[in-house]
């Protein structure tokens, strides 16, 4: 696993993203760490909705995996809360960004340059949480996530996870920013954005079946979730919810 050309064109290209301005990928503030430290914190996984607190429960003391999480986000928030986070990501440049917030906050993140898809690092029943910030549509397999998910995290433990709905590689971008809805592709389909030799990263879109179905069928029993939309101005946002965050837990040992 991991290997594969489309992962390493990917990998290179979040190498890039990770010095990038955009505004999607700013780390956390100096007062959200304050906030967190003092019990009062939220994390996304989607585009806009905070995951309720409800879904993770006390995270103090509890040891958490943020996959494919790196870029200063959900890790260093939860490890102000007083978890024992793991940041794991195949990009080393978002890795870093999670590392100098730990020193900058004299906070404890461990991270781990992993592919999500083959987690050899960890042994079985090592976490409390997981927590999946949206990224399986740079993923070329989701079925093998879930099963690695499912070993690392201890009976009962939780998932947190967000995704694309794949209605969002249904219609031609160029066109659907134009607001015309143009059917470009069939799902399952492979997009790439940019012209070749720009740090764009290949995306995958993945059927319902194996984003949800792919939960159930690693031994993951799903109790809840919530849908979400792009900010600003996107034509697809005004007619449907675009993002899918789910909370699945493992089951027990009976």
């Amino acid at each position: 696993m991991g290997s594969d050309k489309s992962t390493e064109l990917n990998r290179r290209a979040w190498d890039s993203i990770a010095v990038s301005e955009s505004k999607w990928f700013q780390p956390v503030t100096a007062d959200q760490i304050t906030r967190a430290r003092n019990g009062d914190w939220l994390i996304s996984v989607t585009a806009t909705l905070p995951v309720p607190r409800e879904w993770m429960g006390e995270v103090r003391d509890r040891d958490v995996l943020c996959l494919a999480g790196g870029g200063g986000h959900q890790g260093p928030i939860l490890a102000a809360a007083g978890a024992r986070v793991t940041v794991a990501d195949f990009s080393s440049n978002q890795l870093a960004i999670d590392d100098a917030i730990a020193r900058q906050f004299d906070l404890v993140i461990t991270t781990l340059v992993a592919d999500m898809r083959s987690l050899d690092g960890f042994a079985d029943n090592t976490f409390d949480l997981v927590v999946n910030p949206c990224s399986l549509n740079f993923c070329p397999e989701v079925n093998p996530v879930w099963q690695e998910v499912a070993r690392v995290l201890r009976p009962g433990g939780v998932l947190v996870t967000g995704f694309l709905n794949p209605i969002n590689y249904l219609f031609d971008p160029v066109a659907l920013e134009r607001g015309r809805f143009v059917v470009a592709n069939q799902i399952p389909c492979t997009v790439v954005y940019g012209e070749p030799g720009d740090p764009v990263p290949v995306e995958f879109a993945h059927e319902l079946g194996d984003l949800l179905g792919g939960q159930l069928r690693a031994g993951l029993v799903l109790t809840n979730l919530f849908e979400d939309r792009w900010g600003g101005h996107d034509p697809l946002s005004k007619r449907i919810a675009v993002f899918i965050a789910t909370r699945a837990v493992k089951r027990p040992i009976t």
